[in-house]
C-alpha cells in the first residue's frame, strides 16, 4: 500500500496573492492541513486492515502444538486386504506367500483410540490378530498394541506419528536371538485404500527389509 503524499501544495504568485486576502490563505492552508492529516487516518486504518485480512488467511502461529487424535479417522471401517508375507525374514530368502485378509478397525474414545482386528487365512493356519493403539496427547505420538491369539498376550507397544501424510511407528524386538529394529508403515492413504508395509532392521535402522506388504480397499457397506 502506498502512503499518502502530504505536502502543502506550494502556489507561486507574482510577488503577491492575486485573489482573496492574507487570512483567506490561512485558511487555505488550515484546510490542506486537514485534508492532510485526514489522508493520513484513512492510510492508518486501511493498513490495520491489511495486517488483519493477513493474519487471518495466514498459518497458525509456529509454536502451536499439533493435535493428532484424529490421524486414524481415515481408517475406520471394514476393509479387504491383499498382504504379501515374506517366509523368512532376514535370512536371504526371497520367498513370498500371498493371502486374502478382512480388517475391521473400531473408534474408541472419540478418536484418542482404535481397535484393529485382522482375520486371515495363510497356507498353514488361521491368523487371528488385534491392535489397539493409543494416543497420547502430551507426546502427540500414537502406541500400537499388538495381541495374537495364538498367545494371547500383549507385545511391547510401537512409538510413531504421522507427518505429512506418513505414519511411521518403531521398537525394538526379539527375533532369532536378536535384537532387531521393527518398523510400520502406512503410506498412500487414501478415502478407499491405502498401504502398509512391515519392515525388519538388523543394523540399527540403516538398512530395512519389507517383510509384510499390504494393499487395504475398504469394503462398500
Amino acid at each position: 500500500m502506498t502512503k499518502p503524499h502530504c505536502g502543502v501544495i506550494e502556489q507561486k504568485t507574482s510577488g503577491r496573492m492575486t485573489h482573496g486576502t492574507r487570512s483567506d490563505a490561512k485558511q487555505k492552508t488550515r484546510d490542506r492541513l486537514r485534508l492532510c492529516t485526514l489522508f493520513l487516518l484513512m492510510y492508518a486504518l486501511c493498513w490495520q486492515f491489511d495486517r488483519a485480512c493477513s493474519l487471518s488467511a495466514g498459518s497458525e502461529p509456529a509454536n502451536t502444538a499439533r493435535d493428532g487424535q484424529h490421524d486414524f479417522d481415515f481408517e475406520i471401517g471394514t476393509w479387504k486386504s491383499h498382504i504379501s508375507r515374506r517366509v523368512h525374514p532376514l535370512s536371504g530368502s526371497t520367498t513370498w506367500v500371498e493371502m486374502e485378509a478382512t480388517v475391521v478397525v473400531r473408534k474408541v474414545w472419540n478418536g484418542r483410540a482404535n481397535l484393529m482386528e485382522l482375520e486371515a487365512d495363510t497356507p498353514t493356519a488361521h491368523l487371528e490378530e488385534l491392535n489397539l493403539r493409543l494416543y497420547n496427547p502430551q507426546s502427540q505420538r500414537w502406541s500400537f498394541n499388538f495381541a495374537t491369539s495364538n498367545d494371547g498376550t500383549i507385545a511391547p507397544p510401537m512409538i510413531g506419528e504421522f507427518k505429512n501424510g506418513r505414519g511411521e511407528f518403531i521398537d525394538y524386538e526379539p527375533f532369532n536371538g536378536k535384537t532387531i529394529l521393527v518398523r510400520h508403515l502406512l503410506t498412500d492413504i487414501r478415502p478407499d485404500s491405502h498401504h502398509f508395509e512391515q519392515s525388519f532392521s538388523a543394523d540399527g535402522g540403516r538398512t530395512w527389509e519389507p517383510n509384510f506388504v499390504a494393499t487395504l480397499t475398504r469394503e462398500k457397506d
